[in-house]
């Protein structure tokens, strides 16, 4: 081993990809135990550093060249010791000179004290955040002033963090090009327009709304007067995702959706107040859309917000299939309950998304408008490669059986659909058409009906969902 040259023996650590192999393999020669000090430059760590702050610094001088470091606490309990507090982060921010990109999850020893340290962390260009409750928008702050190369910013139920002067100071930057906020009570979809320079360098943008507080945060005049005033470029944004936000026309989010130009992925789930107008604008003016997700409220959601309700309709589908060319992901998801959805989409404007766009997956959930003569239709289509049907209780055998024409259908999943059996997967058995089936909770298709329908089977049944 020591008379081989370094670039192979550095070739074979990298072919290496779990870290416990890598420190296996470093015992075995004091070559490999140097290299590996040397290359590794990321480290994954949590409850089994003890003591933590020492545990820490001694990795770090192990591995001077760390770029990327995972400090995660899920599951922690207090007989597994003490966590890292703000002392480690003052010892990560002094001894891992190169660190990038930091996660920290479920660290509730750290506070603001403990983040200000990174900001002596000058190459830092990520930073995630997963449930550190002590850590408040003073702490961001202080972050990203000196950190000013910030890219990617992950907030998730960070429940103390307000938008304050953090996000406004962070906007001016103009480095942000990934920011993801979900579940942060104090955060509103209204706060995002002190954003503003930002905006024209954000690629993706992802902000979910905690459904237990939608309404906690209520858009002031000023807010409003930003967002009406302000010009939101959003050029260079190729994914955007918005869950349980409210969507009113001259308010927040929805001057956003018409003006991302270089658009590829959309995802509207349970958006209050999206009208046809704004699905209409999002193609228009998003020609490179490749996929479209969109999960509609009921319409009980809506009186709290506006007196008259807005659907959604085949105008919107039609919209995207005329508009979006390159179209190859559709998901449409219906809220259940004894409220009906706002959407008014029938059978003809998924058969004309298929007809005009190259769908290689069609995903339908809740969909009581799609039935066999849908899946008759889609014998036709020449691209689907892929097909979920979720509760899509309209779809019988006789449907079931056509899947067999379906021309490039390889996947096919099904999940809690009642009105079919063993029987329309029949034409199927020995065939191999399918290289995977997926088959959960659908009560009178059994495990025994599913062998041999595809070459990869995989069959779950739990019927509580059904009381």
């Amino acid at each position: 081993m020591e008379g081989l040259p370094d670039q192979l023996v550095g070739e074979i650590l990298d072919r290496i990809k779990k870290a416990t192999d890598k420190s296996s393999i470093a015992l075995t020669c004091k070559r490999f135990h140097g290299l590996d000090n040397e290359q590794r430059n990321s480290l994954r760590v949590g409850c089994g550093l003890h003591p933590a702050n020492e545990a820490l610094i001694s990795l770090c001088n192990r591995f001077p060249n760390l770029t990327k470091v995972e400090i995660v606490y899920s599951g922690w309990m207090s007989k597994l010791g003490k966590q890292l507090d703000d002392q480690g982060l003052h010892a990560l921010s002094t001894n891992c000179p190169f660190l990038t990109d930091l996660t920290l999850s479920y660290c509730t020893f750290i506070t603001d004290a403990g983040l200000s340290y990174l900001a002596s962390c000058s190459k830092l260009s990520s930073l995630k955040l997963i449930f550190t409750p002590r850590i408040t928008g003073c702490g961001i702050l202080s972050l990203v002033v000196g950190c000013k190369n910030l890219r990617v910013l992950h907030l998730i139920r960070c429940l103390n963090i307000s938008s304050a002067e953090w996000i406004e100071y962070l906007g001016k930057l103009e480095t942000l090009e990934n920011l993801f906020i979900k579940n942060c009570r104090a955060i509103g979809e209204g706060d995002l327009v002190k954003l503003g320079p930002s905006w024209k360098k954000i690629k993706r943008l992802q902000f979910e709304v905690d459904s237990n507080y939608r309404y906690m945060k209520v858009y002031d005049r000023l807010a409003v007067d930003r967002w009406l005033k302000q010009c939101i470029p959003c050029e260079n944004m190729v994914e955007l995702s918005l869950v349980n936000c409210i969507i009113i026309p001259g308010r927040g989010l929805s001057c956003i959706l018409g003006k991302c130009k270089n658009l590829e992925k959309v995802h509207l789930d349970m958006c209050v107040g999206v009208r046809d107008c704004d699905i209409v604008g999002l193609a228009l003016s998003s020609r490179n859309l490749r996929s479209i997700s969109l999960r509609v409220p009921s319409d009980f959601s809506l009186p709290l917000l506006m007196d008259n309700p807005l659907r959604l309709t085949d105008e919107s589908l039609k919209a995207v299939a005329q508009n979006c060319s390159q179209l190859e992901s559709v998901r449409l998801s219906f809220s259940d309950g004894e409220f009906p959805s706002l959407s008014s989409f029938t059978l003809n404007s998924i058969l004309f998304l298929v007809q005009m766009c190259p769908i290689r997956k069609l995903s339908l959930d809740h969909a009581y408008f799609f039935n066999d003569v849908g899946m008759a239709a889609l014998c036709s289509a020449q691209y689907l490669h892929t097909l979920e049907l979720v509760r899509c209780q309209e779809i019988s055998d006789e449907g079931l059986q056509l899947v067999g024409r379906f021309t490039q259908l390889c996947v096919l999943r099904l999940s809690k659909c009642l009105g079919i059996t063993d029987d329309g997967l029949k034409p199927l058995w020995g065939s191999y058409k399918l290289k995977s089936l997926s088959v959960d909770d659908c009560p009178q298709i059994s495990e025994r009906g599913i062998q041999g329908a595809a070459k990869s089977v995989t069959f779950k049944q739990d019927l509580s969902w059904m009381y």
